[in-house]
C-alpha cells in the first residue's frame, strides 16, 4: 500500500472523500513524521498537534482539502492565539498571539485544511534564507549543511522532507520560488493583487508581496491558490478572475507556445552557475520538443540596474515602517539590539529616504514594470529563467564578516537576481523542480507569465510535469 506521505494533498482528500482513511489518520500520520524529522530539520517551530487532533475529530468545513494537514509560515498571516513571531527575537519574548485569521488563513481553514504548525523563517523575511537568530537555521532535507532558501524556507523543508503534503508561503522577492528550487518543488508565485493580506495589510512592501503555497505537485499548488484567490472587500486592488478554477487547467493543452529564455542574471546581479545554465538549456529543449517555438531572448528593461536602487528604497522603507508598527502592536520599541544586524541597516537605511524619493522608486518601478510588459505583448507567451543563479547555498553563507560586513546584503542580491524582478512587475511565475545536480542536488527553473495569467503557468508547468514527473524523487531527510 502507498504511503500517505508519499501522496499529494489531492490524493489524501480523495482517501477522506472516499472513507477510505479519516482526516484523524491523516493528522496523525503528519504529526509522527513531524516529530521524527524535526530535530534535525528545524522547520515546524511552532507545533500545533492539539488543536489539530481537536480540530480533525470535530466537523470540519466540505471543502476540496477536508481533512488535509497542512503547515502555515510564521509571518505570513495571523492564526487567533496562535505565535506570530517574524522570526524576532523581542516577538518571541513577549509571545505576541492575534487574536484573529488572516482572510488567507480562513480560506484554507474553510477548504477543510488541518493546521499542524507554524514554520520557520528570516526575520521579518529579509533575507532569502531561513536562518534567523531567534530559531537558529533550518536545514535542507537533500543535504543538512545547505540552506532552504526562504523567506518560506521552514515550509520547504517540511513539504520536501514529506512531514507535510502543502504548506503556506510568501513571495517579496522570491520567497516562494527560491525555496522551491533549493528544495525541489512547485513554487507558484500568484500576480498581484490575487490574494488578500487582508484584514492586517492592504499591501505589503508597496505591492511587492504576495501569498501562496509550497507543494510537490503542479496540481497542488494549483489547487491551494484556488482557494486562497479572490476578492475581499475593502483590498485595494484586485487580480482579473480566472475564467476557470485552476485545477481545471492541469492537463489542459497550452497550445504551442512562443517562450524566450535566458541565463544571464538580469541587471549583471550574479554570475550563473554552470549547472543552472544546463538546467534551462534542458527545459528549453524539452519545451522545444513538445512544440513550442523556444529562443533566446528577455525584456531588455530587466537588465536597469537603477531599478534595484529603487526596489531597496521602497523595501527600505518598509522595514522601518514595521519596526515601529510592530512595536505599537507589542508595546515594545524596537532598538538595535532587538533585531538582527542585517534588519537595523535596512531599518536605519530608511531614514536617508524621503517621501519624494519613496515615489520617485515607486514610479520607476511602474515604468519598468510597463516596459517589461510590452516584450510579452510583443508576441512572446513565457520567459523561462533559472530560479536561481547557484544550487543551494551552504548555511552561513550569509553571515557578515570584518572583511565583508555587507556580506548578508550581496548574498541576497545574487540569490534574488532572477526572481525578484516579478514582484517588481507584479506577474505571476512559477519555480518546477525539473533537474538535479550531480550529485544529487535539486536545481528549480522559473517561468514567467503575462499578469493575471496562472491559468497558462498550470497548464505548462502540468505538461512538463507529465513528461518528466518529479513526485517519487525523495530526499535523504525525508
Amino acid at each position: 500500500m502507498t504511503e500517505l506521505s508519499d501522496l499529494d494533498a489531492t490524493a489524501q482528500a480523495q482517501l477522506v472523500r472516499d472513507g477510505e482513511v479519516s482526516p484523524a489518520e491523516l493528522v496523525e500520520d503528519a504529526i509522527a513524521r513531524i516529530e521524527k524529522l524535526n530535530p534535525e530539520l528545524n522547520a515546524v517551530i511552532h507545533p500545533m498537534f492539539d488543536q489539530a487532533r481537536a480540530a480533525a475529530r470535530a466537523e470540519l468545513p466540505d471543502g476540496p482539502f477536508r481533512g488535509v494537514p497542512m503547515v502555515l509560515k510564521d509571518l505570513d498571516g495571523s492564526i487567533a492565539g496562535e505565535p506570530f513571531h517574524c522570526g524576532n527575537k523581542l516577538m518571541k519574548e513577549v509571545d505576541f498571539r492575534p487574536h484573529h485569521d488572516s482572510f488567507s488563513h480562513k480560506k484554507l481553514r474553510d477548504a477543510g485544511f488541518v493546521f499542524v504548525g507554524k514554520t520557520n523563517c528570516p526575520e521579518f523575511g529579509f533575507v532569502p534564507t531561513t536562518e534567523p537568530k531567534a530559531y537558529g537555521a533550518t536545514r535542507n532535507p537533500w543535504d543538512p549543511s545547505r540552506s532552504t532558501g526562504g523567506s518560506s524556507g521552514g515550509t520547504a523543508a517540511a513539504v520536501a522532507s514529506r512531514m507535510v503534503a502543502v504548506g503556506s508561503a510568501g513571495d517579496g522577492g522570491g520567497s516562494i520560488r527560491i525555496p522551491a528550487s533549493e528544495c525541489g518543488l512547485v513554487g507558484l508565485k500568484p500576480s498581484r493583487g490575487r490574494v488578500s493580506l487582508g484584514p492586517e495589510l492592504g499591501e505589503a512592501w508597496h505591492g511587492l508581496v504576495v501569498r501562496g503555497g509550497l507543494s510537490r505537485t503542479v496540481r497542488d499548488s494549483a489547487g491551494v491558490l484556488d482557494v486562497m484567490s479572490g476578492e475581499v472587500p475593502g483590498d485595494p486592488y484586485v487580480a482579473p478572475p480566472f475564467s476557470r478554477p485552476l485545477t481545471d487547467e492541469v492537463g489542459a493543452d497550452p497550445g504551442k507556445l512562443r517562450i524566450g529564455f535566458t541565463t544571464r542574471a538580469f541587471a549583471d546581479m550574479a554570475v550563473t552557475e554552470d549547472v543552472c545554465v544546463r538546467a534551462v538549456q534542458d527545459a528549453a529543449t524539452l519545451l522545444g520538443s513538445l512544440g513550442h517555438e523556444v529562443e533566446e531572448d528577455s525584456p531588455a528593461s530587466l537588465n536597469d540596474t537603477d531599478v534595484i536602487s529603487h526596489g531597496v528604497t521602497i523595501i527600505a522603507a518598509w522595514a522601518r515602517w514595521e519596526l515601529d508598527s510592530w512595536g505599537r502592536v507589542i508595546g515594545r520599541t524596537f532598538g538595535p539590539d532587538d533585531v538582527e544586524e542585517g534588519t537595523w541597516q535596512f531599518a536605519e537605511l530608511a531614514g536617508q529616504v524621503t517621501g519624494t524619493e519613496y515615489i520617485k522608486a515607486i514610479e520607476a518601478i511602474h515604468a519598468r514594470s510597463r516596459d517589461t510588459a510590452d516584450w510579452w505583448a510583443g508576441g512572446f507567451d513565457l520567459l523561462l529563467t533559472p530560479t536561481i543563479p547557484q544550487p543551494p547555498p551552504p548555511l552561513g553563507s550569509w553571515e557578515p564578516t570584518e572583511e565583508n560586513p555587507m556580506q548578508g546584503l550581496a548574498m541576497s542580491t545574487q540569490m534574488v537576481s532572477f526572481v525578484a524582478a516579478f514582484n517588481l512587475t507584479g506577474q505571476p511565475a512559477i519555480s518546477l523542480p525539473l533537474f538535479q545536480s550531480e550529485d544529487g542536488l535539486p536545481i528549480g527553473i522559473q517561468l514567467v507569465a503575462p499578469y493575471g495569467r496562472e491559468d497558462l503557468l498550470v497548464r505548462i508547468a502540468s505538461q512538463l510535469e507529465a513528461e518528466r514527473s518529479w513526485i517519487d524523487r525523495r530526499p535523504p531527510l525525508s
